[in-house]
């Protein structure tokens, strides 16, 4: 029951969250970076018009949207905290910490076989004593990118189906395959890779 109901509470906040799922990426140059991609999604969000139950989901969007421009002014950041934006690997992670409890963002791209596409992937999992903690508004959510249009629109699930009560998907900062990490209830962890085809994911 409680896992039932903890996936009808994200179910419901992430359906409000996405209520308009197209916006458009600004750059300069040939092409976007994963900062790019990421500065129009955290625009897309939209923090000041959220419903009520998105409001403290957003506050870690928040905080990696005061953290970008903290660290573009080459300001430091808050000692719970940590941003690595990977530009040539098309990778960023956002972490935060408190006590034993930590929460982490990861965002990547990946370019499509077609040539006219990109994948964009935003990971978000908290942690309690480096165990993955599943919150209502943890969860891996992808948006497929038209180069012709410059336009980002949210898309299902490439291949797979995302688990929220046993696993954690960590996503790749070098090479293509999305790390998925069971945890067993006898404290031990198996790992595995969905592999991208440049199309979808598949074990």
């Amino acid at each position: 029951m409680k896992r039932l109901t903890l996936t009808i509470l994200f179910a419901c906040c992430m359906l409000s969250m996405s209520a308009q799922d197209t916006f458009k990426v600004s750059y300069e140059g040939s092409r976007p970076t994963i900062k790019d991609f990421v500065k129009a999604y955290l625009i897309f969000l939209d923090f000041d018009n959220v419903e009520e139950c998105d409001a403290e989901g957003m506050t870690l969007y928040k905080n990696l949207q005061r953290a970008i421009n903290l660290q573009e002014k080459g300001q430091p950041l808050d000692k719970d905290e940590t941003l690595t934006i990977d530009t040539k690997n098309g990778f960023l992670v956002y972490e935060w910490t408190y006590e034993e409890s930590s929460s982490k963002i990861e965002m990547c791209f990946w370019n499509e076989a077609d040539g006219k596409h990109k994948l964009f992937a935003d990971s978000r999992w908290s942690f309690v004593n480096g165990k993955p903690s599943a919150g209502q508004y943890d969860g891996l959510t992808f948006y497929r990118y038209t180069n012709a249009t410059k336009k980002m629109t949210r898309c299902e699930t490439p291949g797979f189906n995302v688990e929220y009560f046993d696993k954690s998907y960590a996503l790749p900062r070098v090479g293509k395959d999305i790390i998925v990490t069971t945890w067993h209830a006898n404290g031990t962890k198996t790992q595995k890779p969905l592999k991208w085809n440049g199309h979808r994911f598949n074990y």
